[in-house]
């Protein structure tokens, strides 16, 4: 990787910067070795002492297998003697993922006095997705599908999503000002927004070409010959929005921010075939309120509250309405914590809920499902953290964090009343950095993750346990030919723990996937 830059021009107006990159990436899975090239450019151009033009793109290419997960054995049972090293379903024939990405930002900003200044921003996205893989999945034909069968079987199926094709276009104008009314202190933002997303994609292809089992490697199967399905618009979402924020200074004690956005939300969704399948035009409005009090100067307590706009969540492709992208979701967040500064170490303690609408594929007596957006999620949690310097050559870095999951209004009461899918009751992290004394630039690095046992599916009945993993290293800081060069060695898994790191959904299925093995890894960093 190579990042450069600088200033040039006749009074330096002119800012320039360059980052290029290209890695291999080599997987602790087998078989699923890729490589990965960036690209990006960064413009600044100070027109005058009052008006600044920013310009930035990136491109990034990504060619890599995918990994499928593993799957509870009878729908009951985790996997067991399972290997992070093993690709399941693999076939020696199949295509990497591609994933192509460009982003483009522009940002003219004028400052039109020492209190107000304004700014008009563009952006555009643009995702290009080459999906494929020989997908490991289902096998259980004396129960549910979805499933692995009790002895490790699995279905091999041939999954071919390509031209899967992402845009997104935004343009917002804003402005912030600072002034003073009845003795008050205000710093106003004020503007307008627009954002259109756009996705365009092929019907999937799915087909099953063979079968194999969790404690063996599968024989290559002949591939699907089929054609591809025609590309058709999947959904097309617009936003309008017209937001204020004003942050209030009360005395030196006291502030509050009050604001809030109003959204016009016009949006399309369509079916497999490209049908219109939706047509949702509402008002929203997103309102944010928080109150900061200081007693003392290195001492904050606060309270938030605030409204979000998420995208509704797609179908998984056993649904009945299979591929469908649900109407958009508002969730809730409401926050109040304390944080104090001693010393040169910072802590922050904060108790949360976050309340989301509950999206999932509801079954029904016939034994097919529908996704649907019914209930909701409710996380309330407490977290304490604490960052800084302990001494002049220790720093800290260490949180906890404890959250209670639950789903309510579900439709389905074997989902509800026990803790979600996939989020532990408690999770903890520490790491150190120390410089040793006696070798200058030689820094010695270490940190233990926790977290505490989970469910793998949504009924609550099946659990993966615990695990605290430890991650060591070291960073080496020198100059070779008058260049500050860094060397950092990663050990991470020091133990080579077997754990279940993720035991998430995607497109309605439970998938487990185990954390990374004993890693190390070393690099240099030479800065010119």
């Amino acid at each position: 990787a190579t990042d450069v830059g600088g200033w040039f021009g006749s009074e330096q107006q002119f800012g320039l910067r360059a980052n290029v990159a290209h890695e291999d990436l080599n997987s602790y899975v087998e078989h699923a070795n890729g490589h990965r090239d960036f690209l990006s450019l960064a413009f600044d151009w100070n027109i005058s002492p009052d008006a600044v033009l920013q310009l930035d793109a990136e491109y990034q290419n990504k060619q890599q297998r995918s990994v499928p997960g593993y799957q509870l054995l009878g729908g009951t049972e985790l996997p067991h003697n399972a290997s992070p090293r093993k690709l399941l379903g693999h076939q020696s024939g199949a295509n990497q993922v591609g994933i192509d990405s460009l982003n483009l930002n522009g940002k003219f900003e004028y400052r039109f006095s020492d209190q107000w200044k304004g700014s008009v921003s563009a952006a555009h996205s643009k995702v290009v997705i080459d999906d494929y893989s020989s997908f490991a999945w289902g096998g259980d034909t004396a129960g549910n599908e979805n499933y692995f069968s009790p002895e490790g079987d699995y279905g091999i199926y041939d999954f071919r999503s390509p031209d899967d094709t992402r845009r997104d276009d935004e343009i917002q104008a804003a402005m912030t000002g600072l002034f003073n009314t009845a003795g008050l202190g205000h710093e106003l933002t004020f503007g307008t927004s627009a954002f259109r997303r756009v996705i365009d994609k092929r019907e999937s292809i799915n087909e099953w070409i063979g079968t194999g089992n969790i404690n063996q490697e599968p024989e290559n199967f002949p591939r699907y010959a089929g054609a591809l399905n025609d590309s058709h618009r999947n959904l097309d979402s617009r936003q309008y929005g017209l937001f204020v924020t004003d942050r209030i200074s009360f005395n030196e004690q006291w502030q509050t921010i009050v604001g809030g956005r109003e959204v016009r939300l016009d949006e399309k969704a369509f079916d497999a075939q490209g049908n219109e399948s939706r047509h949702t035009q509402q008002y929203v409005f997103l309102p944010q309120a928080a109150l900061i009090y200081k007693p003392i100067e290195n001492l904050s307590l606060y309270t938030s509250y605030s409204k979000g706009l998420s995208l509704g969540g797609q179908a998984p492709w056993f649904a009945l309405n299979s591929d469908e992208t649900l109407a958009p979701t508002v969730s809730r967040q409401i926050e109040a914590g304390v944080k104090y500064d001693w010393h040169r170490i910072s802590f922050a303690a904060a108790i949360f809920q976050t309340r989301q609408a509950y999206q999932y594929a509801k079954p029904d007596d016939a034994g097919t499902f529908t996704y649907v957006q019914q209930g909701e999620q409710k996380n309330t949690g407490l977290e304490l953290s604490a960052n800084g310097w302990a001494t002049e050559r220790l720093q800290i870095a260490t949180s906890v964090a404890a959250i209670r999951a639950r789903v309510t209004g579900s439709g389905t009461p074997e989902y509800e009343g026990h803790q979600a899918i996939n989020v532990p009751r408690l999770r903890a992290s520490l790491y150190a950095d120390y410089a040793l004394p006696w070798v200058d630039g030689l820094a010695l690095l270490g940190g233990v993750q926790y977290s505490a046992s989970k469910y793998a599916n949504r009924t609550g009945d099946v659990e993966v346990g615990d695990y605290a993993i430890v991650n060591v290293g070291s960073r080496y800081t020198t100059r070779l030919d008058g260049y500050e060069t860094v060397f950092r060695l990663s050990v991470d898994n020091l133990f080579d723990k077997r754990y279940w790191r993720d035991t998430g959904e995607y497109l309605g299925d439970d998938y487990l996937f185990q954390g990374a093995p004993l890693t190390a890894r070393l690099s240099a960093t030479v800065n010119f």
